[in-house]
């Protein structure tokens, strides 16, 4: 495993141009976002439709085609590909739900967020929802739940990503949850 300095220095070299830096960024770092799309896929009991590979591939393709020069090191680096990995998940999600309306839907649990089995799908839409409407108030907590739950970074991992004590990634956690719970539970008891 390449050590994270590393990563570091490859992304900076990779910025200024140099394409056998950028190559063996890539090759670098595909193990560990391999290990992120995998715990995503544990999460995702009963279809295997989104399996790791086109996880991580999907993904990938996304931070290979971004410019190299707007990350601040490999810290900054994976919380872009926690947030690659969420709108992967995300548009996944829209067009299974768009195309089958609740048949067959997927199971998956975000880090305690208890979601119905058969609301999985628009669920999942719905915390989209939900996280794109916090970005605009409160960017930090949707980078922290981004971070942890589609990242599966540990509080130590998501201080250094975002730039904050893990004393911070710990309180953001615990509101951004509550947040989220509460909002998903006025939303079902509205639909009652």
């Amino acid at each position: 495993m390449i050590e994270p300095q590393e990563i570091t220095q490859l992304l900076q070299r990779a910025s200024d141009g140099d394409q056998a830096a950028r190559n063996a960024l890539f090759d670098s770092v595909y193990q560990q976002l391999r290990s992120i799309a995998r715990v995503q896929r544990r999460n995702w009991n009963g279809n295997d439709t989104l399996n790791t590979t086109s996880l991580i591939h999907e993904a990938y393709l996304k931070l290979a085609g971004s410019r190299l020069a707007d990350y601040q090191g490999r810290a900054h680096f994976f919380a872009t590909a926690s947030k690659a990995m969420r709108q992967v998940l995300m548009n996944y999600a829209e067009r299974v739900s768009a195309a089958k309306r609740g048949e067959n839907p997927l199971r998956v649990t975000l880090s305690g967020l208890a979601l119905r089995d058969e609301n999985t799908l628009e669920d999942l839409v719905h915390i989209d929802a939900l996280l794109t409407r916090l970005e605009h108030t409160n960017p930090r907590h949707c980078q922290v739940f981004e971070c942890r739950v589609f990242g599966g970074m540990t509080i130590e991992e998501t201080a250094a990503a975002i730039d904050v004590s893990a004393a911070t990634v710990k309180r953001d956690w615990v509101l951004v949850s509550a947040w989220l719970y509460n909002q998903m539970n006025e939303t079902k008891a509205v639909s009652r």
